[in-house]
């Protein structure tokens, strides 16, 4: 009997594993003395697929990447889980009646100074997302069994501050994932396979 997405993912989420960081294949390069700022992403399953975003391309920070739907902690959050249902449903219009928590991932820190939160979840009804214009371009959904395969990653390289960082990134068609969302992608596709 094939094992179903959701027992993979529940199975993988009761094995141990640290944190992660864009660090893991930086060692050399100085992280920041400034405390990080909480953040949370929802690692949404709809289905067979992953959904993601795309930022939009006129943002200060990370425009045009492929991100989670996420963001920072704020005060009234109830917890991490709060902030990326509610960071989820402003984005992309994600109603937080349709989604059920399945857990937390390793908390996965980031080059540019926050400690990030992922909430692994299953979107239970069907849904129109809605890109929220001031930060998102398009939501877009990646066969889970591609992002679960250690063997579609890659580690690559780019000059960031005068210094090169490699990172691992994850193409699927038009869209580059790279980064961080890779990097927590790379770490649950490891814990997967074990």
């Amino acid at each position: 009997m094939t094992e179903t997405a959701e027992a993979r993912l529940i199975r993988a989420l009761s094995l141990p594993a640290g944190p992660s960081s864009d660090f893991d294949l930086n060692v050399g390069i100085a992280r920041s003395a400034v405390g990080l700022r909480p953040a949370a992403v929802l690692v949404a399953i709809t289905g067979g697929s992953l959904l993601l975003t795309k930022r939009a391309s006129h943002l200060k920070h990370h425009a045009g990447q492929i991100a989670f739907p996420g963001g920072k902690v704020d005060a009234g959050d109830a917890s991490v889980e709060a902030a990326a249902l509610r960071e989820a449903r402003e984005e992309i219009g994600l109603p937080e009646a349709h989604v059920d928590i399945l857990g937390q991932l390793p908390p996965h820190e980031t080059v540019t100074g926050f400690m990030v939160t992922p909430i692994l979840a299953f979107v239970r009804c069907a849904f129109q997302p809605v890109p929220e214009p001031g930060e998102v371009d398009e939501v877009f959904e990646v066969p889970l069994d591609h992002v679960l395969n250690p063997a579609n990653f890659a580690i690559e390289r780019r000059l960031w501050k005068g210094e090169w960082r490699k990172y691992y990134a994850v193409p699927y068609g038009p869209h580059y994932i790279w980064g961080a969302t890779a990097r927590i992608l790379r770490g649950l596709a490891d814990r997967c396979q074990r």
